[in-house]
């Protein structure tokens, strides 16, 4: 088997990580155990509300060392529940990699027995969801400046589903073409309602049956 961090110490980190964050006002967090392959593992599952988002992600990254954005959900429930109409879902992971050697410009694996790691070297796998009422603008607060990996996480969900990230430096279309008309989100569930019955667009949505006046963009 692969060299892999005790369930064990991987549970009890994750339970520590629960414990001090479910005291920050408007955080609610549990441990669940996820298998996948051979190894199970403990992950850490927070649901917060949206006002309190920011001080929970700057003391994920300063005070959890939770330093690495992998993925960002965003999905449009429009029969919901009304404290649920949009959920925004951040993918984060505690590697515990700190400050990789480098030879000639190439970074270097670092070699560590699984046995011995412990408090914040722990890797851990935390899962953040914010929930939104019914609103024609969605947004949450960016942290584009606390994870590099939410830059383009951010800007894809937002094109793709209109929840935009208030203080997001750059946002722009990275997968619907240039010309999408403002307001158009593939992914909401309700176009022809909330957009005024606008219904045409095109019928691939990877662009590759792109009009003329794509041709040569880079989406």
């Amino acid at each position: 088997m692969g060299r892999v961090v005790p369930t064990s110490t991987q549970k009890a980190s994750a339970e520590k990580l629960c414990k001090a964050i479910s005291k920050m006002k408007g955080v609610e967090a549990d441990t669940i155990e996820r298998t996948s392959g051979t190894s199970p593992r403990w992950t850490v599952s927070v649901v917060c509300e949206a006002e309190n988002w920011r001080k929970l992600a700057e003391s994920l990254n300063n005070t959890h060392s939770v330093d690495y954005c992998s993925m960002i959900t965003g999905i449009h429930w429009p029969e919901g529940p009304e404290e649920k109409k949009w959920e925004v879902i951040y993918h984060f992971l505690r590697t515990g990699v700190k400050n990789p050697p480098s030879v000639d410009g190439v970074l270097q694996p670092i070699v560590t027995d699984p046995n011995g790691v412990k408090g914040k070297d722990v890797p851990l796998e935390i899962e953040v969801s914010i929930r939104l009422p019914d609103t024609r603008t969605p947004s949450v607060a960016s942290v584009q400046d606390i994870w590099v990996g939410a830059d383009w996480n951010e800007k894809e969900t937002w094109d793709l589903v209109g929840i935009d990230f208030d203080g997001h430096v750059g946002m722009r279309r990275v997968l619907q073409p240039h010309e999408t008309p403002t307001g158009y989100h593939p992914l909401q569930r309700h176009h022809n309602l909330r957009y005024h019955g606008f219904e045409e667009m095109y019928d691939d949505a990877q662009g590759f049956g792109r009009k003329p006046d794509d041709i040569g963009k880079v989406k």
